[in-house]
């Protein structure tokens, strides 16, 4: 599968500093896209942090086959799967230890979201609520879902609506990041690729101000890749722009 991808962060409208992040390991062909939280500059400290921690795990299991990882292998997962999996929970584990050794850091933590291409598939791992989405054939679909409280009470309501959605008061409240707990739960799954797909990697920044079907409709309309991740963030802030604002594309084709 050959990959083309393209990315771009901005501080956005209303922040003073950027606190997003986005990395990619391209002999591993995995993509990052992490969003820090915690204030006084730590949270950019986090969410890079855990971009470090992950690629050098990787590096690290690449270079020495037989190098020990800090966690046992899930018998559930594939070794793909399992090996994205520690990577995040080491980088979970790394910020948490650093924010309760270091003042500067206390709180600081970060979400994370990741896409491995391998093949004809490509592995999601994520916490938090920073997303991937694919778009395929003019449609959007969201690949991960949100670990914050408006989830969770959907889930208990199943009939809420969207104007109840909308004017939900802690919908910006996630229940799972990063440096959090020395323990983290990954969601992890797999998505067959079909040539022409165009995932869509973003920060709540982009998410939360431009609606799925313009995400969508920029994804499949923009002249380039590059193209497209600059009116990502120019339609994110041009609708507020209250947060910072990452996006990642990746467009995979047919070898």
């Amino acid at each position: 599968m050959k990959i083309r991808y393209a990315a771009k962060t901005d501080v956005g409208m209303k922040r003073t500093h950027n606190e997003d992040y986005f990395s990619l390991i391209e002999d591993e062909q995995l993509f990052l896209v992490a969003d820090g939280m915690g204030g006084h500059a730590s949270g950019e400290v986090a969410s890079k942090m855990a971009a470090e921690t992950i690629g050098e795990f990787y590096q690290r299991t690449r270079e020495d086959e037989d190098a020990t990882w800090p966690y046992k292998m899930d018998r559930s997962l594939s070794y793909i799967e399992n090996r994205l999996v520690c990577s995040i929970k080491l980088a979970n584990l790394r910020i948490y230890e650093t924010s309760n050794r270091d003042l500067r850091y206390k709180g600081m933590g970060t979400t994370i979201v990741s896409t491995l291409v391998s093949g004809d598939k490509i592995y999601v791992g994520h916490v938090g609520d920073s997303r991937v989405y694919c778009v395929r054939d003019g449609a959007i679909k969201q690949l991960t879902r949100d670990h914050s409280l408006l989830e969770d009470y959907k889930d208990a309501k199943p009939d809420m609506t969207d104007e109840e959605e909308r004017n939900f008061p802690h919908k910006n409240v996630i229940t799972r990041a990063l440096g959090m707990r020395e323990t983290v739960q990954v969601d992890i799954r797999s998505h067959q690729i079909k040539s022409g797909d165009v995932y869509v990697l973003c920060s709540d920044g982009l998410s939360g101000m431009v609606i799925d079907s313009q995400i969508c409709q920029i994804a499949t309309n923009a002249k380039s890749l590059e193209r497209a991740v600059a009116e990502l963030v120019d339609a994110a802030n041009r609708n507020g722009g209250t947060d910072n604002v990452t996006t990642l594309l990746l467009q995979c084709l047919a070898a």
